[in-house]
């Protein structure tokens, strides 16, 4: 087996591809090793010292550091995933619905705006921030402003900000006049 690795704009944190299906039809992002208990391979990466998030995407793993350099945490990491899935383990124990969370929140009125902006969002913002080894989903929609919630390397990553003003915000204003900002929770 071999796994891919890749830098993403979040300098404290490396993309995983291990060339095999992670999460097919949903994303974790676990921020500590009590969140990551239903995750087997989630709370291995967590026995790491220095490893401080983990995000399992739907064919990436993104692995966050605390302290650490890379080039003594790396080898464990990818020791740990491969002894993973050459273990047969399961990557969730029972089962939860895909992004488990906050509920959306949005006026019954704008169903129809925030039908659009997810639309918008599933097709040209998280194809990309996928690259990058994150996701980004909508949390709400109230008077004008769009709420995201921001996971994996986007948690967190300098560079998060410019991409929500300038990069989300501009496509969702021009396709969608209702929205007047974009932040995230």
């Amino acid at each position: 087996m071999f796994i891919q690795t890749e830098a993403t704009p979040n300098p404290a944190t490396l993309k995983f591809l291990p060339g095999k299906p992670v999460l097919p039809g949903g994303t974790r992002d676990y921020r500590d090793a009590e969140a990551a208990a239903e995750s087997p391979l989630a709370q291995k990466l967590f026995s790491v010292p220095g490893v401080s998030g983990v995000f399992l995407g739907q064919d990436f793993i993104t692995v966050s550091k605390s302290s650490a350099e890379w080039q003594h945490l790396k080898p464990s990491i990818l020791g740990l995933i491969m002894d993973h899935y050459l273990s047969g383990a399961p990557m969730l124990l029972g089962e939860k619905p895909a992004d488990a969370g906050g509920e959306e929140f949005f006026a019954e009125g704008d169903a129809e705006i925030v039908t659009t902006i997810k639309q918008l969002l599933d097709t040209r913002v998280r194809p990309a921030v996928a690259q990058d080894g994150g996701d980004i989903t909508f949390h709400g929609f109230r008077d004008g402003v769009v709420y995201l919630n921001m996971k994996g390397s986007c948690a967190g990553c300098p560079s998060s900000t410019a991409t929500l003003k300038h990069g989300i915000e501009n496509l969702l204003r021009h396709f969608v006049p209702e929205v007047s900002e974009v932040r995230a929770v």
